[in-house]
């Protein structure tokens, strides 16, 4: 899968107000759009949506693999996943003969996978009132609602000319120790931080500047600094461990014809082929 220049930092004041996480998914985001074939406020949506499922990750679960389904007001689906080793991947899921996807008043899925496997699971609405930004204000109702997590997060993507220029954003934590005189001037601070868009002419152009300039005057440490890329987890053992859950009928079904099996990975688009041989393989005893 293609390398990348994604980052994302992490960083929090010394007096243990704010906690920061800062990210740019440019060449993450450009990645999956093309996998997809998303094309305008689709691909837009859907970048922004893997943008916040890696600054979720970052910052409630870094160790888990999350993934964050965002379900259509009138129905598509964009879906995002993120993962403990920097990748990240997504689908976009649109009704035939759409182009485009509502999300205000539809719902958004965040999933944690622990490490027996199971999964923790919240679910919210996408406010009526996103102030033209679902996505960030679909995760901060979630964070608020089922983390109780008071929370400031911005997240963008930027399309020109069909070609993702900037994709990026921010969380913004308060943590029990923030004192008064900061959440004042944090408020005040936040409302030249609310839109990406505005900021990737400049402050966003890495996640260092944005961070800097977020905490402006208070001094802080950076944490941790980890890396972002696209990639996909599939592969041609995962796809025979898939087949191999089909019962004996239907593998031969599927080696009816003799010819070779080809599947095609929904994330990256990758294509596997299976020999009848591969098949049959499969109902040999072993």
């Amino acid at each position: 899968m293609a390398e990348a220049n994604d980052r994302v930092l992490r960083g929090m004041t010394n007096e243990g107000g704010f906690r920061v996480i800062t990210a740019r998914t440019t060449d993450t985001v450009r990645a999956a759009v093309a996998a997809q074939g998303a094309t305008g406020i689709v691909a837009q949506r859907f970048g922004e949506l893997l943008t916040a499922a890696v600054l979720y990750r970052e910052t409630m679960a870094p160790q888990l693999r999350v993934q964050a389904i965002l379900q259509g007001a009138t129905g598509g689906q964009l879906v995002a996943d993120s993962n403990p080793d920097g990748s990240a991947r997504g689908l976009v899921r649109l009704p035939k003969a759409k182009d485009d996807i509502t999300l205000a008043g539809g719902q958004l899925h965040m999933m944690r996978t622990m490490p027996r496997g199971d999964v923790h699971k919240g679910v919210v609405e996408v406010p009526k009132d996103t102030q033209g930004a679902p996505v960030s204000a679909a995760l901060m109702s979630y964070l608020q609602t089922s983390e109780q997590v008071v929370s400031m997060m911005s997240v963008g993507c930027r399309i020109v000319d069909g070609e993702v220029t900037h994709a990026g954003g921010y969380i913004l934590q308060l943590l029990p120790e923030l004192e008064e005189n900061l959440l004042m001037l944090m408020t005040e601070r936040l409302e030249d931080f609310r839109s990406m868009e505005d900021l990737f002419d400049g402050i966003a152009d890495s996640p260092e500047h944005l961070l800097s300039e977020l905490l402006y005057g208070i001094p802080y440490t950076t944490l941790d600094d980890s890396e972002v890329r696209f990639a996909c987890t599939c592969s041609q053992v995962r796809v025979m461990a898939s087949l191999g859950t089909l019962g004996r009928a239907d593998i031969e079904d599927l080696m009816s014809d003799g010819t070779p099996l080809e599947m095609n990975c929904d994330y990256c688009g990758t294509e596997y082929n299976v020999s009848p041989e591969q098949l049959r393989g499969m109902l040999d005893p072993t």
